[in-house]
């Protein structure tokens, strides 16, 4: 079947349409909540590798492959994250600054952090992650999507073992 140029015009100009068994508002909420958690992670995810880069003093070897190895896990639910959003029928995030729009981890540009300071901020941080996690849980559940219910539990459990290992990290 031959196509004219003005068909290919329209398909190219046509919105990106996922077939969904959400409803359309559920689409939207999940869709907007999921992507608030993708730049929340990426920004977790470039702190932690920021400290990682400048960590030093006398922990200098454990903490720089502690960073690294926490770095590699909210990275790798980055992916997963975004592929969610489309399933369910939404478009996810295009940019760094819509990442920057959409954030609630702050940024860390300091010249110079203690040690004790950095593993006391990404414990907050993954603390707060795990909580919007548990939010973004609850809505997916209210509207019935088993999927990311599923994944949002294992990466639950993964942010809290976070939370533990930088926890222990700072005892005396």
């Amino acid at each position: 079947m031959m196509t004219n140029n003005s068909d290919l015009k329209m398909r190219r100009m046509a919105p990106l349409a996922t077939p969904s068994d959400q409803e359309p508002d559920s689409v939207r909420n999940i869709a907007g909540a999921l992507n608030t958690l993708l730049a929340d992670t990426f920004a977790l995810y470039l702190k932690t590798k920021n400290f990682h880069w400048h960590i030093s003093g006398p922990h200098f070897r454990n903490y720089h492959l502690l960073f690294d190895e926490q770095a590699g896990q909210i990275l790798s639910i980055a992916d997963a994250i975004a592929e969610r959003v489309r399933k369910v029928g939404g478009t996810t995030l295009r940019s760094i600054g819509h990442i920057g729009r959409l954030q609630r981890i702050l940024d860390n540009d300091a010249e110079y952090v203690d040690p004790h300071d950095m593993l006391s901020e990404l414990r907050e941080d993954n603390k707060a992650l795990a909580l919007s996690m548990r939010e973004v849980h609850d809505l997916c559940a209210e509207a019935g999507d088993v999927a990311s219910t599923s994944l949002l539990e294992t990466w639950i459990d993964e942010a809290q073992r976070r939370v533990w290992f930088l926890f222990e990290s700072t005892r005396k």
